[in-house]
Formats: structure tokens, sequence, C-alpha cells
């Protein structure tokens, strides 16, 4: 699934993205460090995944692990 990013804290590392639907959903800084990106900017697309209402992996296609950019 994709979603934007609506609120990021360079310090802290917790953040949210909103759904298409409009949906908010919160990750923390574990979640942001283990995706390997260094920062992000509000209204940046992200792929996610979401487990219990909150985002368990995000991602930028093509940006990792047999991922080509196309």
């Amino acid at each position: 699934m994709q979603a934007s990013v609506h609120r990021f804290d360079e310090v802290s590392g917790d953040g949210s993205v909103l759904l298409d639907d409009g949906q908010e959903r919160a990750f923390d800084a574990p979640t942001f460090q283990a995706s390997g990106l260094r920062y992000l900017r509000v209204g940046q697309r992200l792929s996610i995944e979401v487990t219990d209402d909150a985002v368990s992996r995000l991602w930028i296609t093509g940006i990792g692990d047999g991922q080509p950019i196309r």
C-alpha cells in the first residue's frame, strides 16, 4: 500500500503517514530506522505495511535490495 508522509520528527524518528483515504497511521523510530532511509519530507510518497493500525514497515519503491528503479 502507499501513503504520504504527514509528520516526521528528525530528532526522534517518529512520524505518521496519511493513507489515500485520509486515515492517519503512526510509525515509531525503530520502524523508521529499519527502513534504511535517512530522512523523510512531508508529502513524500512511501510504500508501507500496516500491522494493528500502525506502520510496521516503510520503504521507497526502487530503493533497496532487488528493487530496480523504473
